[in-house]
């Protein structure tokens, strides 16, 4: 499709304001996997004195772990030179992966909104109201669902207090592109090769995505139709249900509709959520959940989910295009 074609001829001004705010917010999404590579390799502890830093170096370090752990290398002070340079070499290989780094991003920011929402809503960030309500189903197979996702998201919550994240957590793309940078480790070692190999296979052979914490959810959401909108109240939903009920609604993958939850990010949370179907009023309620003490976007009753969409794929297509 033309994206030129999808342009009116003439923007009127609530869109100008909400393209230039999209426009501005891309720039501050463009640059989260740049920045935390740069905050990654230095070595002065102030650059990780911020929360969502520390987190994302935190998770990074608990994948490499668990990599090594798989072909039994020791992950502490004694393990050996050649060891210390495999986990260095690791490390920054993971730490080049853009889509990895905006996933750990993502994680640690679902995370920061999920506590700050505990203490300013009292939302429970493992049983929420929606949670509670799937639990009592009288459909068994979605009652048992939502006891899945409920132990599944007490386990999330304990890994980010810890800053870790289990591998057989990540998405199946991501997993993939780890386990290829495990084994391009091995370089002329026939050794390493091999035991690199059997942990691979053994990572692959144990691996459901639907069984993760992301695709127990994904299900859930899709198994309630039109219900979904229910998921799109933060004080109902929680964030990390809300999050992927707005990646669903809009057409947006997950990791960009948590990125959505940043108060940089709010046009395009807006829009989001407009494109989800939610009318104005409960788009303002949940703009003020999340960030009651910023300027809200305004206009958005003249903006149908439609167009919503249309703006959300024109973002960062230059003006002249």
């Amino acid at each position: 499709m033309d994206k030129r074609a999808a342009r009116p001829a003439t923007v009127e001004p609530v869109e100008a304001a909400l393209r230039a705010e999209l426009a501005h917010a891309d720039l501050r999404a463009a640059s989260v996997a740049p920045v935390l590579r740069h905050l990654l390799a230095g070595d002065d502890q102030v650059l990780f004195a911020d929360e969502i830093v520390a987190r994302v170096r935190g998770m990074l370090d608990d994948l490499v772990r668990q990599l090594l752990q798989a072909i039994a290398a020791p992950f502490d002070d004694d393990r050996s030179q050649a060891d210390q340079e495999l986990a260095s070499r690791l490390n920054q290989a993971l730490a080049d992966s853009p889509a990895l780094l905006a996933h750990l991003h993502s994680l640690a920011l679902e995370w920061q909104v999920t506590e700050r929402l505990q203490f300013r809503l009292a939302l429970d960030p493992v049983l929420t109201p929606l949670v509670e309500a799937l639990i009592g189903s009288a459909e068994p197979e979605t009652a048992a669902l939502a006891m899945r996702l409920l132990a599944s998201q007490a386990r999330f919550a304990q890994a980010q207090r810890r800053m870790q994240l289990p591998l057989a957590e990540l998405p199946g793309d991501l997993l993939h592109g780890a386990l290829v940078a495990f084994g391009a480790m091995v370089g002329g070692d026939t050794a390493i090769g091999e035991r690199i190999g059997q942990a691979e296979r053994a990572i692959r052979g144990g691996y459901d995505e639907g069984r993760t914490r992301l695709g127990l959810i994904s299900r859930l959401i899709a198994g309630m139709g039109g219900g979904a909108l229910a998921a799109l109240r933060l004080d109902h939903a929680g964030v990390a249900i809300f999050a992927s009920a707005l990646a669903f609604g809009a057409h947006q993958e997950r990791d960009t509709a948590v990125l959505a939850l940043h108060e940089s990010q709010i046009a395009r949370l807006a829009l989001a959520l407009r494109a989800a179907g939610l009318k104005p009023g409960s788009i303002e309620e949940q703009l003020i959940a999340l960030h009651p003490d910023i300027v809200h976007p305004t206009g958005l009753d003249r903006i149908g989910p439609e167009r919503a969409a249309a703006l959300l794929a024109l973002a960062g297509v230059p003006e002249d295009l």
